[in-house]
């Protein structure tokens, strides 16, 4: 059985997409493609996922594939998860109010604003994807 993946967005405009899949242990990947079909993955920490709501909600990357664009409602399946597997109390009400402002329909400069609070002292969410995705495609070759 393969899980079909979400991508957030491309890593440049001829780079890899970005994305998440659901795992079979109730945890998350990232996942790589590229345009030949080939995917790379990874285990997913929430600062990762966080990163991918981020930049969803920034519009930072490049578009990612049509068939494969991660949704709003995908994006705050996404957020929603990190919330509930957070173990430090004050980051999960940080998270959780992310959680709110997608589920109420926010602003998008509000949405961004509470997911950048839940990822304090992070460096920049693009830099942070690019450099996990170097990391991922060298782990694969």
């Amino acid at each position: 059985m393969s899980i079909v993946a979400c991508a957030v967005g491309r890593l440049g405009p001829d780079g890899p997409w970005i994305g998440f899949a659901p795992t079979l242990d109730d945890g998350y990947a990232i996942v790589l493609g590229s345009t030949s079909g080939r995917t790379a993955r990874a285990v997913a920490d929430a600062s990762d996922l966080l990163a991918m709501a981020l930049v969803y909600f920034e519009d930072a990357l490049d578009e990612p594939p049509d068939e494969l664009a991660a949704t709003h409602g995908d994006i705050g399946a996404l957020v929603r998860h990190v919330a509930e597997q957070e173990i430090d109390a004050e980051r999960r009400r940080l998270v959780a109010e992310a959680v709110d402002a997608i589920d109420d329909g926010l602003a998008v400069d509000v949405v961004i604003a509470r997911l950048a609070r839940a990822l304090p002292l992070e460096a920049d969410p693009v830099a942070r994807l690019t450099a996990r995705a170097t990391r991922i495609l060298e782990q694969s070759a």
